[in-house]
């Protein structure tokens, strides 16, 4: 696709960590476009992840230990969104404290989402589930 790169995690460190994708916005500054859920990544192992950069040119990169344990933080800048990018996680790195704060509050809320949505979902299927139940012994 064009404007989009992608990227490659690899975790070279002793415990799988969960890793978040946060892509600023390069118009305005700490203005966040979009976060993803990369995954649980195991030692040794490697997640490849397609960003759309048509309006950005900066990523960041949180791992995750546990729920909420904020162990690796890293700043990207992409000055060519031409050359795909790899990154290997070797040691526990917060490299600002102040963006990587910025972070957790954008994974909060990302999680925060997908649960509210898991929630309505399922709420919306045992409401269909009763309704058919209701409409079955109905006809008899």
């Amino acid at each position: 696709m064009e404007d989009s790169v992608a990227l490659q995690v690899i975790n070279k460190l002793p415990q799988p960590l969960d890793f978040y994708v946060v892509t600023i916005n390069d118009s305005e500054v700490g203005k966040v476009i979009d976060t993803k859920h990369i995954g649980k990544i195991r030692p040794e192992y490697y997640r490849i992840e397609y960003l759309k950069m048509d309006k950005s040119d900066e990523y960041w990169i949180a791992g995750y230990l546990g729920k909420k344990n904020l162990v690796y933080f890293s700043q990207h800048a992409l000055p060519n969104k031409n050359i795909d990018q790899i990154i290997e996680v070797r040691n526990y790195i917060n490299q600002s404290v102040k963006l990587s704060d910025i972070a957790k509050v954008q994974v909060e809320d990302y999680n925060y989402e997908n649960i509210k949505v898991g929630i309505w979902v399922t709420l919306d299927f045992l409401l269909l589930f009763l309704n058919l139940i209701l409409l079955v012994k109905n006809r008899k």
